[in-house]
C-alpha cells in the first residue's frame, strides 16, 4: 500500500471550493479527459452514498466497473472520506479536507491510500499525474465561480 498527500492553497472562500470538491458535475469536469465516468449521478456527494460507475481511462478505453462508497461526510467541517475499488485497484481510500485560511483563502488536502497489489507503484504514479491534472481543473472552476460571484 502507498499513501500520497496533496495540499493546495486556493485564493477563494473555503465554502466555494468545498462546493466544487463535492459536486459530481465538477468531478466529471476536472477529471476529463484523463478519466471519464459513465452513470455518475448529478448533484453533490451525500453521506452514505454507495454507487458503481463505469470508468474510462483516457476517455477511450472500455468502461470498467468502479465502486465509490462515501464512508464519512461532514458538510460543516468540510471533510469527506470515500472507499473506492475497481479498474484494477483493490483499494483507493480518499480523504478530502478543506480548511479556511482567512482573507478568502483555503487549503485543500487530498490523502490517498492506494492498494493495487503489484501494480501499486504504477497506480501511485498515475495518481500523481491525475491529481496534478485535477488540481488545474479545480483552479479553473474556482476562477469561473469567482468571476460569476
Amino acid at each position: 500500500m502507498t499513501t500520497l498527500v496533496f495540499r493546495h492553497r486556493f485564493e477563494a472562500p473555503a465554502r466555494m471550493v468545498w462546493g466544487i470538491c463535492t459536486d459530481f458535475g465538477c468531478l466529471a469536469q476536472v477529471c476529463a479527459p484523463l478519466i471519464r465516468f459513465d452513470d455518475l449521478p448529478a448533484g453533490r456527494v451525500a453521506s452514505g452514498q454507495d454507487l458503481t460507475v463505469g470508468v474510462r481511462l483516457v476517455g477511450i478505453l472500455p468502461p470498467q466497473p468502479y465502486r465509490m462508497r462515501v464512508v464519512a461526510f461532514d458538510d460543516s467541517a468540510m471533510t469527506l472520506q470515500s472507499e473506492e475499488t475497481g479498474a484494477g485497484v483493490r483499494r483507493w481510500a480518499h480523504a478530502i479536507t478543506v480548511q479556511p485560511r482567512g482573507a478568502g483563502q483555503c487549503d485543500v488536502t487530498d490523502r490517498l491510500d492506494i492498494d493495487a497489489g503489484l501494480l501499486t507503484p504504477l497506480v501511485a504514479t498515475w495518481a500523481r499525474i491525475f491529481f496534478r491534472h485535477r488540481h488545474r481543473g479545480r483552479l479553473r472552476l474556482v476562477a469561473e465561480a469567482l468571476r460569476s460571484a
